[in-house]
């Protein structure tokens, strides 16, 4: 490893050949003064989440701000939407992996989101590679050639528009440090993108366009605010050339929807129904409140009625305030067999119709194989329409938040809980091996959907609950059903994947983060530390 000192930042990853195109002393220049300017404050911000979870813990639910009800109740809108980001009706989603950028470009969708985060394991070489694939990509030069088959791959004529998702804000990147602490991950990503292709974007007639996950409340997002005003500052270009999509997907951000549209209203351009992430945070924000408990991952659709309301409120504020409102994602997967395809194909019609009737403008899936039956859903729906923004669902009662927090009805059952096993487990292998998105057992998993199989059981254990068959669920049962779906695995890969793969690290980080009495915030935390 070498180490290198550039304006104040320390960078201990490796400097392989053209990474210093990437982190070049201008490049460095800026990140450096961003981390400098907001770092300190993303601290505290860090800290007031942990004081809100704390009152939740202790019995408080989460609500509506009585201190913001002006910005609720008041008429505006926000700035505009630029006329190449109005129709964005099918988007694909993956990690920044050179191939899986040219093949999800060359989708039949209208946007991809380049992700730093779910889909992405932050590996030295994922994250700076990855920027130096989209700086290739916006540039319209990016190909590849596959080692193996010799099979090569360039971009089509007029490829999907580019949105880069940074990381949230509770991710460090180790290697490169500020005063001897790890930078934030989002400001890296952001710096690194943003310096790299401004003027690429702006050549296009274009803007900057960005993807920020995982936010809490309005003031995170009043965060994100003031380093896209300093970034256009310090560039010289006009408010508003950084434009960005926030996901809602965290229980506490749905109930300030209307307040973080309002700190980004020069910025902001649309909200997300982070669907799979807000299931995770539902358990997570509610983990003490024992008649909260969710039931088997697999019966949390979007027709429990706490989901339901919360693509509706989405739908509606968005639309009141003249944004975009896109729908979540399909995390299916192509099956090879054709009958079996038709039933998935068919889930992912209904899904994706139940998002354009409630008037969602648009949607996400994970795999360019399900983009035409994304695409002639909402074609259908929006005709020659951009968007659904005419929309405004005037006619919805008003969405309480008892709704939002309504428990969903199913069942625990023994078998879900060997599924959540198994998939955490093979999730967790495949990121600490530096691979963030992964096909098993049919779904596009990414840290999302293991962040649900992790959590419930962890929930399960805490609050005493029983399966289906009476058993109750406690850490031993859940160390033996551990062991025994670890061998479950290790048969269905086959010994040599077994052997060659990090399943032993991922079996002690699940049994870690499941089995302790203070929940993990997120998995990528201590799988970031077993990374290179």
């Amino acid at each position: 490893m070498t180490t290198q000192e550039q304006q104040g930042l320390q960078i201990t990853g490796e400097m392989k050949p053209g990474y210093d195109a990437i982190l070049s002393a201008d490049a460095i220049e800026f990140l450096s003064e961003l981390v400098h300017e907001f770092a300190p404050a993303l601290k505290q911000l860090l800290k007031d989440r942990d004081r809100r979870q704390s009152e939740i813990d202790n019995g408080q639910l989460p609500d509506f701000l009585a201190e913001t009800r002006d910005i609720r109740e008041s008429h505006w809108k926000i700035a505009g939407i630029p006329t190449d980001l109005q129709d964005r009706r099918v988007e694909i989603t993956g990690p920044v992996e050179r191939k899986m950028v040219i093949n999800a470009m060359n989708a039949n969708v209208k946007v991809f989101m380049a992700d730093f985060e779910d889909a992405q394991s932050p590996t030295w070489d994922g994250v700076v590679e990855g920027q130096a694939n989209l700086r290739d990509a916006n540039l319209g030069t990016i190909e590849y050639t596959h080692p193996e088959t010799g099979k090569h791959y360039r971009l089509k004529d007029q490829p999907a528009m580019l949105l880069a998702r940074v990381r949230g804000l509770h991710l460090p990147e180790k290697h490169i440090l500020y005063k001897g602490e790890a930078i934030p991950g989002c400001l890296m990503d952001f710096a690194l993108y943003f310096f790299h292709n401004l003027g690429i974007r702006q050549a296009k007639g274009s803007g900057m366009y960005f993807y920020l996950p995982k936010l809490q409340s309005y003031k995170e997002a009043a965060w994100w605010s003031k380093v896209f005003h300093f970034a256009e500052q310090r560039f010289k270009v006009p408010t508003g050339t950084i434009k960005a999509t926030v996901l809602i997907e965290t229980l506490p951000a749905v109930f300030e929807m209307d307040e973080i549209l309002f700190a980004l209203r020069e910025h902001i351009v649309a909200l997300n129904c982070g669907r799979w992430d807000y299931i995770f945070s539902y358990i997570k924000t509610l983990r003490r409140h024992a008649d909260r408990v969710l039931p088997d991952r697999q019966v949390v659709t979007m027709d429990q009625p706490f989901l339901d309301a919360y693509s509706r409120l989405l739908i509606r504020t968005c639309h009141k305030r003249g944004a975009m409102a896109m729908g979540g994602m399909a995390a299916f997967i192509p099956a090879k067999d054709p009958q079996e395809n038709e039933k998935v194909l068919a889930r992912v019609t209904a899904d994706k119709d139940r998002e354009a009737r409630n008037g969602h403008d648009g949607t996400w899936v994970a795999h360019p194989g399900l983009a035409d039956t994304a695409m002639t859903v909402f074609n259908h729906y929006l005709g020659n329409r951009p968007n659904q923004l005419h929309v405004l669902r005037d006619e919805d009662a008003p969405i309480s938040a008892s709704l939002l927090l309504q428990p969903s009805d199913g069942v625990r059952t023994e078998q879900g809980m060997r599924t959540n096993i198994r998939v955490a487990l093979q999730y967790i292998e495949a990121w600490i091996s530096g691979n963030g998105c992964v096909p098993i057992y049919g779904l596009m998993e990414d840290a999302a959907t293991a962040e649900i199989s992790r959590t419930s059981i962890w929930q399960w254990i805490q609050n005493q609950k029983t399966l289906d068959n009476g058993q109750v669920v406690t850490k031993a049962l859940f160390r033996q059903m551990l062991a025994e779906e670890a061998q479950v695995v290790r048969s269905e890969l086959g010994e040599s994947r077994w052997q060659a793969g990090r399943f032993e690290k991922a079996i002690t980080i699940l049994d870690q983060i499941t089995t302790d009495d203070e929940l993990v915030e997120f998995l990528t935390l201590p799988g970031y530390q077993a990374l290179d």
